[in-house]
């Protein structure tokens, strides 16, 4: 009858290794869809002087875990998400006075992230297996 313990010994515990390999993976997908989430923003970034367009990014995180696309534009939010202003209002920066009280949402950033989402998955799984 054979023996029921065992007994076995590691010798290399790679351990950490994998763990790094796993977070590079993590971070080259990240950069990858990151990459083309801010394509396909300024693709779909309205342009009047293209300032907003040129200002899109993406910056993968330190710890390598999430990727954020944005602009530094100050006027971004608005053009992304619509806003109230003031009708008859001069604006130096455009030249002229205010005509409309809403200015209608043109979203680029979250139809970038929220159309893509399938190529994203794909990325990020090619990238894990590799």
């Amino acid at each position: 009858m054979a023996d029921s313990n065992m007994t076995f010994s590691i010798a290399v515990d790679n351990t950490d290794k994998v763990g790094e390999e796993l977070i590079e993976a993590c971070r080259r997908a990240l950069e990858i869809c990151g990459g083309k989430a801010e394509t396909y923003a300024k693709i779909n970034c309205p342009v009047r002087t293209g300032t907003l367009r040129n200002s899109i990014t993406h910056k993968v995180a330190d710890d390598g875990k999430s990727v954020a696309i944005g602009s530094a534009t100050s006027y971004a939010p608005f053009v992304e998400l619509g806003h109230i202003q003031e009708v008859g209002r001069y604006v130096p920066a455009i030249g002229r006075r205010l005509k409309n009280e809403f200015v209608k949402p043109r979203p680029f950033l979250r139809p970038a992230v929220e159309n893509h989402l399938t190529e994203y998955k794909s990325i990020i799984e090619s990238e894990l297996k590799g």
